[in-house]
C-alpha cells in the first residue's frame, strides 16, 4: 500500500508537533511538511501537493475556512488536476462553522478532542474520496442534506454542496438479497433523527436491547461502520425521506 502524504496546517506549535509524531507512527501515513499560517500553508499545498492536508479551523492570519476556499478556487482555475484533499480541524461545531467549511470545499470535518486513532481513519477516509463527519456534528450535515447547502456567499459562481457517499452497487445488492424490515426501517429514521437507542426503545415501546440487535442488524445490511454512516447511507439512498 503506498504511504498517504500529508502536511498539516496549525498554529500551536505543540498540536503540530504532537500531530505529526502520532500521524508519522502510523505506517500507511507521511507528514511531509508543515506550516503555522494559513500563508505558509498556501505555499506549501502549491509545492507539497499532498494526498491530504490537515488544516486547522482558528489560523492567526486567515481561517481554515477563508484557507479552504483559496485553494479550492486555485484548483478549479488550474483545471482541478490536482488531488489533494482537506481535512479541517477544529473545536468549532456551530453550524455555521460546519457548513461553512463544506461550502468553502473541505472534504472532511473532524473534532480535536477525537481519539488520534479516529484522526487516522478519518485521513484514510478523505483519501480514498469519503467525506469524514465527525459524530459530533452529523446531525448538522444529515439536517441539511435535505435542502442542500447554499453556495459560497462571496467570490463564487458555483454552488457547493456537501458530498458525502452514496450507496455503491454493492450495497444495493446487499440490500436486494437482505431487505431491511418495516421495524428496521422505522428504526433507521429515528437514527437519522438524532434519537438514542433509549429514546428509539421509549418511541416504539420495545427494550434496549431490542434496539440494539435491529441496529446491529441495520449496520450490516448497509455495510455500515457506525450509526453515522447508516444514517448518511439511508439519505443518500432514499431509504429515509
Amino acid at each position: 500500500m503506498n504511504e498517504i502524504s500529508i502536511i498539516l496546517i496549525e498554529d500551536h506549535d505543540l498540536t503540530r508537533m504532537g500531530l505529526r509524531a502520532a500521524l508519522q507512527s502510523h505506517s500507511a501515513l507521511k507528514v511531509i511538511g508543515e506550516a503555522a499560517n494559513a500563508t505558509q500553508g498556501l505555499k506549501l499545498l502549491e509545492t507539497a501537493k499532498p494526498d491530504v492536508a490537515v488544516v486547522d479551523i482558528g489560523l492567526p492570519d486567515m481561517d481554515g475556512i477563508e484557507l479552504t476556499r483559496k485553494f479550492k478556487r486555485s484548483q478549479a482555475e488550474n483545471g482541478g488536476q490536482s488531488t489533494t484533499k482537506i481535512l479541517i480541524l477544529t473545536m468549532d461545531h456551530t453550524e455555521d462553522a460546519v457548513l461553512a467549511a463544506f461550502a468553502a470545499g473541505a472534504d472532511s470535518y473532524y473534532m480535536k478532542e477525537t481519539s488520534i486513532s479516529k484522526l487516522t481513519e478519518a485521513i484514510q477516509a478523505t483519501h480514498g474520496g469519503n467525506s469524514w463527519i465527525d459524530p459530533a456534528i452529523a446531525n448538522v450535515v444529515l439536517r441539511k442534506m435535505r435542502q442542500g447547502i447554499p453556495g459560497e456567499s462571496q467570490g463564487s459562481d458555483k454552488p457547493k454542496t456537501v458530498k458525502i457517499e452514496a450507496l455503491a452497487s454493492e450495497y444495493e445488492q446487499v440490500l436486494e438479497t437482505y431487505p431491511l424490515t418495516q421495524r428496521e426501517l422505522e428504526i433507521l429514521e429515528l437514527i437519522v433523527a438524532g434519537c438514542s437507542n433509549g429514546q428509539i426503545a421509549e418511541k416504539l415501546y420495545i427494550t434496549v436491547g431490542t434496539v440494539k440487535t435491529h441496529v446491529r442488524n441495520i449496520l450490516n445490511k448497509l455495510c455500515a461502520d457506525d450509526r453515522t454512516q447508516a444514517a448518511v447511507r439511508a439519505l443518500r439512498s432514499g431509504l429515509v425521506a
